[in-house]
C-alpha cells in the first residue's frame, strides 16, 4: 500500500463531504471544563457541524482555554450563546462532565443514546464521547 499524498487526501475529504448532506448541530449544556469545550469544537468543525449552542455557563470560544484547545475551529462553526436550549432539528446534546444534562434539556430530547464501553473503564471524557457520537451520526448517512 502506498502512502497518500496531500492531493489524494484532499480528494478523499471532498468525496466524504459529498456523501454528507445532512445538517447537524451540537448543544453544550452547562459544560464546565474549557479544554473539553475546545476539543468538542475542533471535532465539530472536522465533522462539519452547522451550529453549536452554548447553554447557560458553558465556556465560549472567547475563553482563553477554549480558544487554545479549539485552535480557531470555531471560525468554521455558527455559534449561539443561550440560557436555555432551543436548538435545530438534529442535534447531539452533551451535558456537564459530572452531572450530565439538566432536567429541562433532557426533557427536550427526543432520544437518548450512549457509547457502549466494553473494557474495565466505565466512563469516557465528555470530549471523547462527543467525538465518537458525532462520528457515528455522520457515519449513519454515508453510503458506498
Amino acid at each position: 500500500m502506498k502512502q497518500l499524498g496531500s492531493t489524494d487526501l484532499k480528494r478523499l475529504h471532498r468525496d466524504w463531504r459529498r456523501r454528507t448532506p445532512d445538517r447537524l448541530g451540537v448543544v453544550l449544556d452547562r459544560l464546565a471544563q474549557p479544554f473539553n469545550v475546545g476539543a468538542i469544537l475542533r471535532t465539530a468543525a472536522a465533522m462539519r457541524v452547522d451550529d453549536v449552542w452554548f447553554v447557560a455557563d458553558t465556556p465560549t470560544p472567547e475563553t482563553s482555554k477554549v480558544g487554545k484547545t479549539a485552535l480557531g475551529a470555531d471560525r468554521y462553526l455558527t455559534t449561539h450563546v443561550v440560557e436555555s436550549d432551543g436548538a435545530a432539528d438534529v442535534c447531539l446534546v452533551v451535558g456537564h462532565e459530572d452531572r450530565g444534562l439538566s432536567p429541562t434539556t433532557l426533557d427536550a430530547c427526543d432520544a437518548v443514546g450512549f457509547v457502549p464501553q466494553l473494557g474495565k473503564i466505565g466512563s469516557l471524557n465528555v470530549a471523547t464521547a462527543a467525538a465518537i457520537a458525532l462520528y457515528e451520526a455522520r457515519r449513519q448517512h454515508w453510503h458506498d
